[in-house]
């Protein structure tokens, strides 16, 4: 049967005004509410107000208009049913065949800064989601549109047939029930946050997430798994997410995993000089590098394994100029990632057509949120590692004092660690990584592995890691090719063990009381 009638009341009007001429050139009635109403006749469209049909004004600021029998009943009633059909003629409500709606801007309002929490309150749609999901479960006869991209193929169906098609009506309903979803996800986020139901420490009682699709992709870690990337819309920090791809082939699975860890890992660095460079692979660092310049920074963080670093993910910390691109030309790279490049570097990169260039704009300071990772049966949350130590943090517990370059290596290597997989081992100057030894199940193993990495000799170097030493053996190791200085946790039932070993070679060694286990 033929759309006769349509309820048009949206937040986001574009496109709206087109699509309404469309319906109403097709001889459908047009029903409306307020702002949506003004803009419809403001266009020289008829409207008929919605309190008109329900016999009742809006109320309360407009928070009552739309919750009427004559509403949902002309939205509710089933087509193929007479016993409906003949309730709606003996209470006068005529059907309503087509709901165009989209709800208030909750996410975009509680993603400004400072929102008070009354502005966030009145953003909380009721009627809208209450419409929406009616129309959505009657799809067999009604068309239900939330979104403004599908009015064009909406119109289009209904000047081809008069109507939609079953299959139509059916995406749309799955498209409304998983927007009122987000929305009401969203609106319980805020809540557990603002309102009380979970304190300032706690992470809340039930966990809601419910992002859109950004990309399918062509497989997941390896060809026979399925994978696809949704985006928080509410996210505003940098991140991968929200990067802006200038060239290449659209990201796979991997790409994102270690291009997030890669932008992740810089951003600890930026601060710390001019310009900061790491590679990835395999989610695992193999180079970390301060510098005078991106050039600087790169060929340094390069240096450290540049076997590894071949088919890596690079991130720079500053803008890529022509000269940074040149070099980073010479090397096979499947995505590099920088807050600008120049016009110049574009156009020598723009040579090699699969490589993917990310631009993400000014780095925004990092936030404390959730990570959220799932398993087999439900999710693991947790916040995000943002634990840093100062040199006041430092807690020297051998004969021998660090000196004050022995104390920036040891920093500088602390921020290092915190991003090798467990069990992980560093070597590295105040600037640079030396060496690298990632994810071995034995720690003495990671300081045998990342001593085979090194390229140069590690006697000005300090050792970092990630976890306390359970032996004396990673002492012993690193003494033995020259280490002079150690950090680490401490903590362990064997740390005057190590300490002796420590004080036997003549080194320096500072607890952190921190750990960073990386999984």
């Amino acid at each position: 049967m033929p759309i006769q009638r349509a309820l048009l009341s949206v937040s986001d009007k574009s496109g709206l005004v087109d699509f309404a001429r469309r319906l109403a050139a097709r001889g459908v009635e047009m029903l409306s509410t307020g702002g949506t109403a003004r803009a419809l006749r403001q266009a020289g469209l008829v409207v008929r107000d919605v309190s008109d049909v329900t016999g009742f004004p809006e109320i309360l600021d407009g928070r009552v208009k739309t919750l009427h029998p004559a509403v949902h009943g002309g939205l509710l009633a089933r087509g193929d049913k007479p016993e409906h059909l003949a309730t709606l003629d003996a209470h006068g409500i005529g059907r309503i065949d087509l709901v165009v709606v989209n709800l208030y801007p909750f996410e975009q309002t509680v993603a400004r800064p400072g929102i008070a929490d009354e502005e966030a309150i009145e953003q909380i749609d009721i009627g809208g989601p209450s419409m929406l999901r009616s129309a959505a479960k009657n799809l067999d006869r009604v068309t239900v549109v939330t979104d403004p991209a599908d009015y064009e193929a909406i119109a289009a169906e209904i000047e081809d047939s008069g109507d939609t098609t079953p299959a139509t009506r059916a995406r749309l309903a799955a498209k409304v029930f998983a927007r009122t979803a987000a929305y009401d996800a969203a609106i319980a986020a805020w809540m557990a946050r603002h309102a009380g139901t979970a304190g300032a420490d706690e992470l809340p009682p039930v966990w809601t997430m419910t992002l859109p699709l950004e990309q399918s992709l062509r497989y997941g870690e390896n060809p026979h798994q399925r994978a696809a990337f949704y985006r928080d819309p509410a996210c505003d920090e940098t991140s991968v997410a929200s990067a802006r791809q200038l060239q290449g082939k659209h990201l796979s699975y991997n790409n994102i995993l270690d291009a997030e860890g890669a932008l992740e890992m810089v951003r600890d660095f930026a601060e710390l000089a001019p310009a900061a460079a790491v590679i990835v692979k395999h989610s695992n660092p193999c180079g970390i590098a301060l510098g005078a310049s991106g050039l600087d920074a790169y060929d340094r963080a390069r240096a450290t394994d540049p076997d590894s670093a071949f088919g890596g993910i690079v991130a720079l910390s500053v803008e890529v100029d022509e000269e940074l691109a040149v070099r980073l030309g010479e090397t096979f790279n499947e995505v590099i990632l920088a807050p600008a490049f120049s016009d110049a570097a574009r156009a020598v990169l723009d040579k090699k057509k699969n490589l993917r260039l990310l631009e993400t704009g000014p780095f925004t300071p990092k936030r404390r949120a959730p990570l959220v990772r799932g398993v087999v049966g439900g999710l693991l949350v947790m916040d995000r590692d943002l634990g840093m130590i100062g040199p006041q943090d430092l807690r020297v517990v051998t004969e021998r004092q660090p000196t004050d370059a022995e104390r920036a290596a040891m920093l500088f290597a602390w921020r290092c660690v915190k991003w090798v997989k467990s069990n992980a081992i560093v070597y590295a100057s105040a600037t640079a990584t030396v060496g690298i030894g990632a994810g071995q199940m034995s720690r003495v193993d990671a300081a045998r592995v990342g001593v085979a990495k090194a390229r140069t000799p590690l006697a000005e170097c300090t050792m970092a890691s990630d976890a306390f030493f359970p032996f004396r053996d990673n002492i012993d190791t690193a003494a033995g090719h020259g280490i002079r200085c150690v950090i680490q946790p401490g903590g362990s039932v064997r740390d005057e063990e190590v300490i002796h070993a420590a004080n036997e070679h003549g080194m320096a060694m500072a607890f952190t009381g921190m750990r960073h286990f990386r999984h």
